[in-house]
């Protein structure tokens, strides 16, 4: 199949989820750059916050569904449950032509795009068949959100990306550097990264004497340290000042292994 021809973003309806809540400063800010595109932006996102819910659907009580003032919606569900709902019900008769996910507070680069309500909003609109975009604000040691160097990039990254064909299967993974938008150093395509594994669970005492843990952040890389965090990575780009911009292939065959199997099982 041919990858599907550029979206017209004047004309286009978007579609914009996220994992903080409904009321989350980023699903805010990326709200009003979509609108500077489109005039038919809608929104439809999660009552509560559902950071590290990932692909997750609920599947064992029943969803509802809020609206909140025109074309805004909250669904007491996960990321994945806003999109599926969004596309299915409330915008059925009429598919968003583009589904923008963010912009998520904290960066979701290398391996944490697998722990990601942010991206899996992006990953169920993909499954949908559907061009998506997943948008994240990095942030360092717990300092405040640089809400300015997201939107002041963020319209032109997602115009470039419009105006390209668009590979069926695929979505694409943005992360904004911590830093003030006069001192980003460019927009970079760059392929997903790999922190090394960390001791990240922070074993404490309750007052009864017995454990628990908390699951703190992931331990920062040294820049370029490997060619898991080199400067063709998003941990790599954006260490250095960058936009990073990754596709992401939903297929997650590895191939060369398939064909081993293939010769194996016969």
């Amino acid at each position: 199949m041919a990858d599907r021809p550029p979206i017209e973003l004047s004309t286009a309806r978007i579609l914009i989820s996220k994992d903080d809540g409904i009321e989350a400063p980023g699903l805010k800010l990326l709200t009003k750059v979509a609108r500077t595109l489109s005039r038919d932006v809608w929104v439809v996102a999660p009552e509560m916050e559902q950071s590290g819910a990932s692909h997750s659907l609920t599947l064992h009580r029943p969803l509802r569904v809020r609206k909140l003032g025109p074309r805004r919606f909250a669904v007491d569900g996960t990321p994945t449950d806003c999109v599926m709902l969004a596309v299915n019900v409330i915008l059925k008769g009429k598919r968003p032509h583009l589904v923008l996910s963010g912009v998520n507070a904290g960066g979701n680069m290398g391996e944490d795009m697998t722990y990601s309500g942010t991206v899996a909003a992006a990953m169920e609109a993909t499954l949908l068949d559907l061009p998506a975009i997943a948008l994240s604000q990095h942030i360092v040691d717990d300092r405040p959100p640089h809400w300015a160097t997201a939107e002041r990039y963020a319209p032109e990254v997602i115009r470039r990306l419009a105006a390209l064909p668009w590979p069926l299967h695929t979505l694409v993974n943005v992360n904004f550097p911590p830093i003030p938008p006069e001192r980003v150093t460019g927009i970079a395509a760059v392929s997903q990264g790999r922190r090394k594994i960390g001791d990240n669970l922070d074993a404490r005492i309750d007052p009864r004497g017995r454990a628990y843990y908390w699951i703190g952040p992931m331990h920062e890389e040294t820049p370029g340290a490997s060619d898991l965090t080199g400067p063709d990575t998003d941990l790599g780009a954006v260490a250095a000042g960058k936009v990073s911009v990754t596709p992401i292939f939903l297929d997650l065959t590895h191939q060369p292994t398939l064909a081993t199997l293939k010769r194996a099982f016969p």
